[in-house]
């Protein structure tokens, strides 16, 4: 299983002079990957809570302070040679696809090939309300964006009329490195979530739930993939760990063993809640890592 860990994006760790030294020391100490996530928005008085929390605490502090997820892979991947970058999950209904597939493709380019792109279409209605966007059809708004996304990708000359978006027929020079294109993830854990992994993608940017939990939701993608005659095996199951307070290096370097045994091929840590500094959060991610891989 590939082990990868969070760059320093925010709260107490949204320090923009420690990101590039962070990346290359987490490349240096063996880490396969590097993530970011995305928030946009944290209301005074919120629409939604975050999943488990309270309307007295709906959602984690940190999130009050948040560097652009995109900026910070970008310094990342100029500090870095080997390691893969990856979002989890950047809100895709958020943006307009046409820009979007312009800044994935940069950020491929100038990484040399190493994106991972993971999608997802979030929790919190105001957020949507801030970028004039429509909660609830974010699903289709990604399924649109995913259109335009795969034919920018691959063919010379790109035109789309869609429900949300029309873009004139035009000529695509720019091109990701990786082909066809970079891997697409999406997040979600609900069954049409699921579905749409099987149907749609590469595989799951997911999290760390008990073994059954994730082994039902897996089901639901391979079954979808199969129904869509792709090949369920090529799927791949990448989870995030959110480390809380005071939590050891054992104890994380325990969960990312057991997730090693259901088959998942990556799982990183966030250790932004975890400790307050970048040096900490690499320096207790680095303990992990040792300890899973000696195990």
């Amino acid at each position: 299983m590939e082990i990868g860990i969070a760059l320093p994006q925010y709260g107490t760790h949204a320090q923009a002079a420690r990101i590039a030294g962070f990346a290359r020391d987490a490349e240096h100490a063996g880490f396969d990957s590097l993530w970011v996530g995305d928030r946009s928005l944290t209301p005074v008085a919120p629409s939604d809570i975050y999943p488990g929390h309270t309307p007295e605490n709906p959602y984690p502090p940190e999130y009050r302070t948040f560097l652009d997820p995109l900026t910070v892979l970008t310094v990342a991947a100029t500090a870095t040679h080997r390691a893969r970058l990856g979002t989890s999950t950047l809100n895709a209904p958020w943006y307009p696809p046409l820009l979007l597939a312009r800044t994935l493709t940069s950020l491929d380019q100038v990484s040399g090939g190493r994106l991972d792109a993971g999608f997802g279409i979030g929790w919190l209605r105001d957020e949507y309300t801030a970028v004039n966007a429509d909660f609830g059809r974010r699903g289709e708004r990604l399924d649109e964006i995913l259109d335009v996304l795969q034919g920018i990708w691959t063919e010379e000359e790109f035109g789309h009329e869609g429900t949300h978006w029309r873009i004139p027929r035009a000529h695509v020079g720019l091109r990701p490195v990786q082909r066809p294109h970079p891997p697409v993830y999406l997040g979600g854990f609900s069954p049409a979530a699921m579905r749409r992994v099987g149907r749609r993608a590469d595989g799951w940017v997911g999290a760390v739930l008990p073994a059954a939990a994730l082994a039902g939701l897996w089901a639901v993608a391979r079954q979808a993939a199969e129904d869509a005659g792709r090949d369920p095996d090529a799927l791949r199951r990448n989870l995030r760990f959110n480390a809380k307070p005071g939590t050891s290096y054992e104890e994380i370097a325990a969960v990312l063993a057991g997730i090693r045994e259901t088959g998942a091929d990556s799982c990183f840590v966030d250790l932004q809640q975890c400790v307050r500094e970048p040096d900490e959060a690499l320096e207790l991610g680095i303990k992990v890592l040792d300890l899973v891989r000696a195990g």
